[in-house]
C-alpha cells in the first residue's frame, strides 16, 4: 500500500512495481544472508530462491572450497551438532554472564575491582539486573495465568448451573449490562466474556504456565549446559570448527521462514504469500534457538556471509546485553569494508534505545562507527497515534527508520500466519534494499542506506510512546 494513494503507511511496493520497476530492463540477482533460526529451504514458496554454494560438491564430506565448512551447500547452522541433534534451548545472555563471572565478582564491590576487570564487572552487574527482571516477570506471568484459570473455573461452575453449559457471548454481555460491578454475577460474566472472546481457555493457560516454567528451568537456569551438544567453547572466537550444514534443523522453528518469506516468497505462484522480490538468493545461517544468540555465532555468521558473496545481511535478532560486542563489531566493520549492507531489528521491549541498549548496534563509545548499518522499528497500519507499535523499541539516534511490522502476513513451515514484531519490519527494509541493489548494482551499501533513509516519509503526528516508557495500551485495541 501507498500512504498517499491508500492512506495506509505501507512501503508503496505495488506503486514501485507499476511506476518504476516494470520500466527497468537490467536486473541482477542479489544474495542476502538471513542470520536467524533454522530455515525451511524446501518450502514451496522459497525453494527456488535459495542460495547454492557452487564451489562445494554436495555430500562428499569434504571442504571443497576451503572455507572451513564441510558440504555447506546453502549456508551453515552454527547451533547444529555433529550428530544433528536437537538444540531447543540456549540461555539468556544474562544467565551466561552471571554463570561465568559470579565466582570471580560476587564478593567484590566496584571499588575493589582492578582496572582490567572493570569492563566485565560492569557487564556482570548489568546482567544481574536484567536476569532479576526477566525471572520476576516470568514468575508474575505464571501467577497471573493461575489466577485466570481459577476465575475461569469459578465462572464456569456458576454458569453451568444457570445455562446447563450452553451460553453465548451475547448472553454474557447481557448479564454484564443487567448487573452491577461488584456483584458476583457481573464479575463472573465479565471474566467469562473476556476469556471466551479472546480464547483464554484453561488448556491454553496451562500451556503458557508450562512454557514459562520451561523457560525458567532452561534459559534462566545456571545448571543448564546450552553448548553441550555443539561441543565448542563459546568464549573462544578462534574455536570455529562446530555446527553443521543441516540448515533445516530439527526443531522446525518458523522465525527464519517467516522472515525469508517477507523478502523472497515467490511472487504470483498461488502458494503462500508474495514476497517483495524474486531477484534474490537466500543464504541461511542458523544462530537462533529459544534464548539469546551467542556473540561468537553471530560474528562468525557475518564473516561467512561476507566471504561467500552476500551483499545484504538481515539480522532479525537482538538482546539487551552482550559479553563480546567487539567480536560482532569487528565483523560488521569487515562487512562495511566489503560493501555489505546490514539491516537489523530494533527489538520489542518498548525501550528508548537512546537510553537503553539493543545489540547489535552501530554505536561504540557513544560514536557511530559504521556506514552500512540500519536499525528498524515497527509501525502498524493505522495512520494515527498508535502508528508506532506499543512494543517496538525506538530512539531518535539509535533507530534509523520504521517499517510495517504489525500483523504482517507470512509463510510458516506448514501454512501462513499473521506475525508482529520488529523481526518482520527489518526484512521489509531488507527486501527494498535487495530491489535497489538488484536494479542499481553499482550503488554502495552506504548509498543504499542513504537512499532508504531519505526515501522514508516523515509524519507530523502526535504518537503514543511504546510501553513501558509510555502509558500501557489495551492490547485488544492496538492494531
Amino acid at each position: 500500500m501507498d500512504i498517499f494513494n491508500d492512506t495506509i503507511p505501507g512501503i508503496s511496493l505495488n506503486r514501485a512495481y507499476k511506476e518504476l520497476i516494470s520500466k527497468s530492463k537490467y536486473k541482477e540477482s542479489i544474495t542476502i544472508a538471513i542470520i536467524d533460526s533454522e530455515l525451511d529451504i524446501d518450502h514451496p514458496d522459497l525453494k527456488n530462491q535459495i542460495w547454492t554454494n557452487t564451489d562445494e560438491v554436495p555430500n562428499n564430506g569434504l571442504d571443497d572450497d576451503n572455507n572451513g565448512y564441510i558440504d555447506d551447500m546453502h549456508g551453515w547452522n552454527f547451533i547444529g551438532t555433529n550428530g544433528q541433534d536437537e538444540v531447543p534451548y540456549t540461555s539468556f545472555s544474562s544467565t551466561r554472564i552471571i554463570k561465568k563471572y559470579k565466582p570471580k565478582f560476587k564478593n567484590f564491590t566496584k571499588e575493589k575491582i582492578s582496572k582490567e576487570d572493570l569492563k566485565y564487572y560492569n557487564i556482570y552487574i548489568e546482567a544481574l539486573r536484567v536476569y532479576d527482571q526477566e525471572l520476576s516477570q516470568r514468575k508474575r506471568d505464571i501467577e497471573m495465568y493461575k489466577r485466570m484459570i481459577k476465575k475461569y473455573r469459578s465462572a464456569e461452575i456458576f454458569f453451568d448451573s444457570l445455562f446447563n453449559n450452553n451460553y453465548s457471548l451475547k448472553q454474557l454481555d447481557s448479564l454484564k449490562r443487567l448487573s452491577k460491578k461488584g456483584e458476583v454475577i457481573f464479575e463472573h460474566a465479565n471474566n467469562m466474556h473476556y476469556y471466551l472472546k479472546y480464547g483464554y481457555t484453561p488448556i491454553w493457560l496451562n500451556d503458557q504456565i508450562s512454557y514459562e516454567t520451561n523457560i525458567i528451568n532452561t534459559l534462566l537456569n545456571f545448571d543448564h549446559d546450552d553448548r553441550a551438544l555443539t561441543e565448542d567453547n563459546p568464549f573462544d572466537i578462534l574455536d570455529t570448527v562446530y555446527g553443521n550444514n543441516h540448515i533445516q534443523g530439527t526443531r522446525k522453528l518458523n522465525h527464519a521462514t517467516k522472515v525469508a518469506s517477507i523478502i523472497a516468497a515467490e511472487k504470483n505462484n498461488d502458494i503462500g504469500i508474495d514476497g517483495i522480490t524474486n531477484d534474490i538468493k537466500i543464504m541461511s545461517l542458523g544462530v537462533t534457538a529459544a534464548g539469546d544468540e551467542f556473540d561468537k555465532d553471530i560474528a562468525l555468521a557475518i564473516r561467512y556471509a561476507v566471504n561467500n558473496g552476500a551483499r545484504i545481511i538481515n539480522l532479525s535478532i537482538g538482546r539487551e546485553i552482550s559479553l563480546f560486542p567487539e567480536w560482532i563489531n569487528e565483523e560488521m566493520k569487515y562487512a562495511e569494508q566489503n560493501d555489505v549492507l546490514i539491516i537489523t531489528s530494533a527489538g520489542n521491549n518498548g525501550y528508548n534505545l537512546d537510553i537503553r541498549t539493543n545489540f547489535p548496534n552501530d554505536t561504540y563509545n557513544s560514536k557511530e562507527f559504521l556506514k552500512n548499518f540500519i536499525k528498524v522499528g515497527n509501525i502498524s497500519y493505522k495512520l494515527d497515534s498508535t502508528i508506532v507499535n506499543s512494543y517496538s523499541n525506538y530512539g531518535s539516534k539509535e533507530v534509523d527508520i520504521f517499517a510495517p511490522g504489525t500483523a504482517i502476513y507470512t509463510d510458516t513451515r506448514t501454512s501462513e500466519a499473521f506475525s508482529t514484531g520488529t523481526s518482520y519490519s527489518a526484512p521489509i527494509v531488507s527486501g527494498i534494499a535487495v530491489l535497489i541493489r538488484s536494479y542499481y548494482p553499482n550503488l554502495t551499501a552506504a548509498e543504499v542506506k542513504q537512499i532508504l533513509l531519505e526515501s522514508g516519509v516523515s509524519l507530523d503526528l502526535l504518537v503514543l510512546k511504546p510501553f513501558p516508557d509510555g502509558e500501557k495500551r489495551d492490547p485488544n485495541k492496538v492494531p
